[in-house]
């Protein structure tokens, strides 16, 4: 794979890393715009198979937008994907990566923003304030609670005084150094798809970097755009809420203590159905869509958490 070249200028060494899961339309409308707006950066699409059909779509955006094309020959998850495109980008010489999800896009000020503060600050992790397209706001910030595994809005932070937690920042868009990015490990492919943003934030910061949300820059977020099963009734997929509820435990057993697993585990049930909820009460309808994600995301997390006991 060959890397198109890109003219000299100050986002020149700046990579945007998007990965591909049967979603060239998404791409071609919004890393489009950004590969438009800013073309000095260079563009690296990881593509997780779907189909040939799809990979030639997407082969022919490549050339048109000349972006590099990293194809996989099967669907490897969103952080060894992630994984497979910095790799390609730090070897081509590029030393700012900013990751992008294929359904969110940003403009070229932010863009800028964020790659010039990675620039002047190589021990930072950054993130624009993400919003969706009617403005609300989608990610500005997030802490997971480590006595009992919820997400919490750091806004909140003076009334949960004392209750301790690790911030983390959402891979939908990001922005960090080569050399942090190499020195945390990159994103865990355990977790194929969700919370893997959440652990590379710890990583970082153990590693002796530092998070920050640049509220003065930001990015437009179609949530769910890549989730091709939804239904019109539900907000969420299956597929959201098993790895969300998974992925909850797959992080205990990796970040916490024994003590706190216990208490993961104990508030399991409860932060489970909470997941569910995101996604209104409409899809009960259907119940045993949300249900299968409940019982299985719970029995294998619980199977990472017994292993971690055998370690």
């Amino acid at each position: 794979m060959t890397i198109p070249h890109r003219d000299a200028g100050p986002l020149g060494t700046t990579a945007v890393v998007v990965v591909n899961y049967g979603s060239h339309a998404l791409l071609e409308t919004n890393l489009a715009g950004v590969s438009s707006a800013v073309p000095e950066a260079t563009y690296v699409v990881v593509d997780n198979f779907t189909s040939a059909d799809e990979q030639d779509q997407l082969a022919q955006l490549g050339r048109s937008h000349h972006w590099a094309i990293v194809p996989l020959s099967t669907n490897t998850g969103f952080g060894h994907g992630v994984n497979a495109g910095v790799d390609a980008a730090i070897a081509a010489g590029c030393t700012t990566i900013l990751v992008l999800n294929p359904d969110a896009t940003i403009a070229r000020e932010s863009l800028e923003r964020l790659a010039t503060a990675v620039r002047n600050d190589r021990t930072l992790m950054v993130a624009p304030v993400v919003r969706e397209s009617n403005g609300r706001v989608w990610f500005g910030g997030a802490d997971v609670l480590l006595d009992d595994g919820r997400m919490s809005n750091p806004k909140r932070r003076p009334e949960r005084e004392g209750r301790p937690y690790n911030e983390w920042l959402s891979g939908a868009c990001f922005a960090i150094s080569a050399e942090l990015w190499v020195k945390s490990g990159g994103f865990d492919p355990d977790y194929f798809l969700y919370w893997e943003d959440v652990d590379l934030s710890l990583r970082v910061q153990r590693a002796g970097g530092h998070l920050e949300v640049d509220k003065n820059s930001e990015a437009i977020h179609d949530e769910g755009g890549t989730h091709t099963q939804r239904l019109r009734w539900r907000a969420k997929s299956e597929t959201y809420y098993y790895y969300n509820i998974r992925n909850r435990l797959l992080y205990a057993s990796k970040n916490v203590d024994a003590a706190q697993r216990k208490q993961w585990l104990k508030a399991t049930p409860r932060v489970s159905y909470e997941i569910l909820l995101q996604g209104g009460r409409t899809q009960f309808l259907l119940p045993w869509i949300p249900v299968r994600a409940y019982v299985k995301g719970i029995r294998d997390g619980r199977r990472f958490i017994a292993a971690h006991r055998q370690n």
